[in-house]
């Protein structure tokens, strides 16, 4: 089974599954290339992702889809998801409960796509991966958690609300280049594990 059926298997495993939380909500569950080198992970779909079933089509979504091109990429070549992968009711942030009735799912999805690079979008994301790092302190910077390397990112929502995020998001996003780079050259085994979380001022990998 290649990748792209590997995760439609998946998706529709997801769909049948009941005991998932937030229904009715239409599922979202992710797309992009397979074979992405990167892989951004939000923390739940809005409004606007839920009526059209695909991740960050709304203004957040626009944002992302600007800074990808902004570094020369396309957004037809990374994917996308999120780690709830249905909208929270009034787009609230999702409850850790459903975040870990979905946590089996992102991990399996991940071990699919298997990226060079996890760039979570947010503190839930982040925290996903790095339970106590701070988004404001370690986005843009480089870590190990586990076997995946992961570089934290604002979220692009939270950078449409000042101008000093968006700022510090855009300064951040221009590294993911030079991230993606390094990662492929580095020797996982050789480096230091931040799980459970980067400690103040432990150095990045960059």
């Amino acid at each position: 089974m290649d990748k792209r059926e590997a995760l439609k298997a998946l998706e529709e495993e997801m769909r049948q599954d009941k005991a998932l939380p937030l229904h009715p909500a239409n599922l979202v569950f992710g797309e992009g290339d397979p074979d992405a080198a990167v892989l951004f992970i939000g923390e739940a779909p809005g409004q606007r992702e839920d009526e059209l079933g695909r991740p960050f089509v709304g203004r957040a979504g626009q944002l992302l889809d600007k800074l990808i091109v902004s570094i020369g990429w396309q957004r037809e070549e990374v994917y996308i998801t999120n780690i709830v992968k249905r909208r929270p009711p009034l787009n609230r942030d999702p409850l850790p409960e459903e975040i870990e009735a979905y946590r089996p799912y992102l991990a399996r999805q991940i071990e699919i796509l298997h990226p060079v690079l996890i760039a979570p979008l947010g503190r839930f994301s982040m925290n996903y991966f790095l339970p106590e790092a701070k988004i404001t302190r370690d986005q843009g910077k480089l870590f190990r958690a586990g076997d995946r390397l992961i570089f934290p990112l604002l979220h692009p929502a939270a950078a449409l609300r000042g101008t000093g995020a968006m700022q510090s998001l855009v300064e951040a996003f221009g590294r993911l280049p030079k991230a993606v780079e390094k990662c492929r050259s580095l020797d996982l085994a050789s480096v230091p594990d931040a799980t459970p979380a980067p400690e103040t001022g432990q150095k990045s990998l960059l």
